[in-house]
């Protein structure tokens, strides 16, 4: 039996058909977990996301997320983050079989990898690869942080300046030669933290997540233009980086501050399109199509819409663009940067 999320009455206040459910879509950023009771969707495996992709949108392809799924509860500590590899491989297997449908979940994997741990780190990296069963692509270790109480920080509190301590930067040195790529995930007030990163390890390819972390709560809530007028500046110097490539998608999370989950009924396609077609517009202008992946962040977005309406809203977003930049960013740049 499929599990449904805590709000999906209040999804079904807004159905639509799929728009152009023929363009091939790679969904590049996707989590998968069980037994989490503080997300929306607490159960969210293999059956829960055929549920969602097979809402009329052609999704050929997924590329799993690391979320601190299924880690060991034994072994060294450094080692543990692999389980959870192993647990998405036996997903992808398990897609791939076709019993489940065409779409191929999890076709290529990105994990965790504390890198303060310096040089052990080059070793659970290639533990992570073994594991990984040929799907393993890179890793993601989180770093949004914001000094606000406010603002919630990630699940493994990074604190202030990780991109820039010398063990961390010890240990992502290692990516480059096994040609893993690195998720950014940070507010946007780290964007600049970022991009000097991006400029020390030129040879890595970086991906920002969810634009940069654009915050709508806290200190920043009713400060909508001052917080994109900021994020611009940081967008700026960022996209001069050729190694960076930039996720459209995951601005319906509660840090956003849209406050989507609190209507009575959820937005429309066309809603979602208006409300945050700046930042969709202004990252394609400054990245460019070939740098540029729409991404649904479920289960995490479904906060705020039903997967098929999401990715109605990027296909309206993207309706000006030629048919190649639109393939670029529907399944192109993800099928590159992620080796699909």
């Amino acid at each position: 039996m499929v599990a449904h999320s805590k709000n999906d009455a209040w999804l079904q206040g807004v159905k639509e058909a799929a728009l152009e459910p023929d363009l091939p879509i790679i969904d590049p950023h996707h989590h998968l977990w069980d037994q989490r009771p503080g997300a929306i969707q607490s159960r969210y495996m293999l059956d829960e996301m055929m549920a969602d992709v097979g809402g009329g949108h052609n999704i050929v392809s997924t590329v799993f997320i690391e979320c601190g799924a299924m880690f060991k509860t034994d072994g060294p500590e450094a080692f543990r983050p692999v389980g959870e590899t192993e647990y998405v491989n036996g997903i992808a297997a398990q897609s791939a079989s076709g019993l489940y449908g065409k779409t191929r979940i999890a076709a290529a994997i990105i994990g965790t990898v504390d890198l303060r741990i310096g040089d052990l780190a080059a070793d659970v990296l290639d533990a992570q690869i073994a594991a990984g069963g040929g799907r393993f692509r890179g890793i993601r270790r989180g770093l949004f942080w914001h000094a606000s109480p406010e603002i919630p920080n990630h699940r493994t509190e990074p604190g202030d300046g990780l991109m820039q301590r010398a063990d961390f930067r010890s240990g992502f040195k290692h990516l480059a030669k096994r040609k893993m790529s690195f998720e950014i995930w940070c507010a946007h007030t780290q964007i600049a933290e970022a991009t000097d990163l991006a400029r020390a390890f030129p040879d890595t390819t970086l991906i920002l997540d969810h634009f940069g972390g654009p915050c709508g709560i806290g200190p920043y809530a009713g400060k909508q233009d001052e917080v994109f007028g900021h994020w611009k500046a940081g967008i700026d110097d960022l996209a001069k980086c050729p190694n960076v490539f930039a996720k459209l998608g995951g601005l319906n999370m509660e840090v956003n501050g849209y406050h989507w989950e609190k209507r009575p009924k959820p937005p429309t396609s066309q809603e979602l399109a208006e409300a945050t077609r700046r930042y969709f517009d202004y990252t394609i202008e400054k990245f460019g199509p070939s740098r540029c992946m729409f991404e649904s962040n479920f289960p995490v977005d479904k906060l705020s819409c039903s997967y098929t309406v999401l990715w109605n809203s990027f296909k309206l977003l993207s309706k000006g663009y030629s048919a190649s930049e639109r393939t670029a960013m529907f399944s192109g740049t993800a099928a590159k940067v992620y080796r699909i």
